[in-house]
């Protein structure tokens, strides 16, 4: 049947380009388990190895930290934040895409989120993963970190600084994360429910299988008294979501501003860090959708359109976080401290200046392309430029924590950080980590949210039109 037999109030209802094909529900069903229910294609197995490798690397480094000490990065006396503490802010900001998309967008209704919200979840829980990382080996001796948390002890001196944002980190990571994790389960119920209801039990493996996805999925038979629970509860935790994403990097950013070091002391990082957050999400959302749809042959899913909405948010964050680099210099100018002034003209001119414009250029100039609708409509320069914001708001964290603190209030104290080998393998390692756990999520759980996609199918031959 053609989709000119709806009526008009159906096709005004319907956005053709979100679900392509005609789809049936149970073509839906059939196109999303695919991968659940196939065996990996070679492709996957040769970028799990890649992602596997990578996650030894970071294993063996971590391992060499502890058994040998801090003396093997590069942290010296001025910088005493190097590349851990960039990394984790940098992976900090990747998943705040998966929370405005899952969120925010939600409670606003927004039907381009359902094909991406799963994976973008999936995302934010999976880049917490890798952040939680960076502070615990920062402090050099991560089994006293359980000094930062309030419990009764002996001495009873032995209390957090709760006027620290070093805490407030602790408070309100953990808090998203924990939130997330729900909001990503939640969403997860009723397609573990389809997925137990197709896998057959004709061996072993498969019963196995069945009985681990029907424990996940709680007992749901889909009834229209679990759906309004479902839906009750969705709203209630995309309520609770939305205050975290300004909050989360908000507090992440109180690190920097709530010091006195020049180029940090300032009103404008709160909301520059959100923005930057959501940027470099976006970035990475675009970079592992547009691999995703090419591998899983989801085009029909996750269309042209929800690329060009992802882009459009990319390029209008980029532009706050241009302008945010512009406020910087104007108000180092503005607060006549030649402390600040220096500190800014450094960083442009100074001995980092390759790291600075290396961001303005990928954070900045490149985004800027997705002002043309052919660019922000082809999926190979979506990801070549997704790849470029990746990379330049690692070097914007980059920027912010080296070129404040390597140039110290006295002259004598001042030294140049240079990242050493395994600051770099143990960033690199992050990166296998992130990779081998969204791989892995690829394989056993649905990618698309099934039951929120047949809501916009627009064949007639699946029943209910949409509705």
């Amino acid at each position: 049947m053609a989709l000119e037999t709806l009526t008009k109030e159906q096709k005004e209802y319907i956005n053709p380009t979100m679900v392509e094909g005609n789809k049936t529900y149970k073509q839906v069903t059939d196109d999303i388990i695919r991968p659940i229910n196939t065996f990996p294609t070679k492709l996957w197995w040769i970028a799990f190895s890649i992602a596997f490798a990578l996650l030894l690397l970071l294993v063996g480094e971590i391992a060499y930290l502890f058994a040998t000490g801090m003396g093997i990065v590069g942290v010296n006396v001025p910088v005493s934040w190097g590349s851990f503490i960039v990394t984790f802010v940098f992976w900090i900001g990747i998943g705040h895409a998966g929370t405005l998309i899952s969120a925010i967008l939600y409670v606003f209704r927004q039907q381009w989120r359902m094909a991406i919200n799963r994976s973008a979840e999936a995302m934010t829980i999976f880049a917490v993963a890798c952040a939680g990382i960076y502070p615990l080996i920062h402090v050099g001796r991560p089994w006293l970190t359980f000094w930062i948390f309030p419990y009764p002890n002996e001495r009873g001196t032995l209390w957090p600084n709760f006027r620290s944002p070093l805490l407030w980190d602790v408070f309100a990571i953990s808090t998203y994360l924990t939130i997330s994790l729900v909001f990503w389960y939640i969403g997860l119920i009723p397609d573990f429910a389809t997925v137990r209801d197709r896998l057959k039990e004709d061996n072993l493996f498969n019963k196995i299988r069945k009985k681990i996805y029907a424990i996940l999925s709680m007992g749901w038979v889909g009834s229209a008294k679990a759906w309004a629970h479902y839906e009750a509860t969705a709203m209630i935790l995309a309520g609770l979501s939305m205050p975290l994403v300004f909050s989360v990097h908000t507090i992440v950013s109180f690190d920097f501003a709530t010091s006195v070091i020049p180029g940090w002391h300032t009103t404008v990082f709160p909301p520059y860090f959100v923005a930057g957050a959501v940027f470099s999400g976006f970035g990475m959302v675009l970079t592992l959708l547009v691999i995703m749809r090419e591998v899983f042959n989801f085009k029909e899913y996750i269309t042209q359109k929800h690329l060009e909405n992802m882009a459009k948010v990319t390029m209008l964050t980029g532009s706050l976080v241009g302008i945010a680099y512009g406020t910087e210099f104007f108000v180092a100018w503005y607060s006549g401290s030649r402390f600040e002034a220096f500190t800014f003209i450094s960083r442009a001119f100074g001995p980092y200046w390759w790291a600075y414009w290396i961001m303005v250029s990928c954070n900045v100039i490149t985004p800027q392309l997705f002002w043309f609708k052919k660019i922000r409509t082809n999926p190979v320069a979506l990801w070549i430029i997704s790849i470029f914001v990746n990379i330049g708001m690692w070097f914007e964290r980059y920027v912010i924590v080296v070129t404040s603190l390597q140039r110290d209030f006295l002259p004598s104290s001042w030294d140049l950080y240079i990242m050493t080998k395994h600051d770099f393998g143990i960033l690199i390692g992050s990166f296998g980590l992130f990779f081998t756990l969204f791989l892995l999520f690829a394989r056993v759980f649905p990618t698309i949210a099934m039951a929120e996609v047949k809501t916009l199918v627009k064949s007639p031959e699946a029943k209910g039109y949409g509705h």
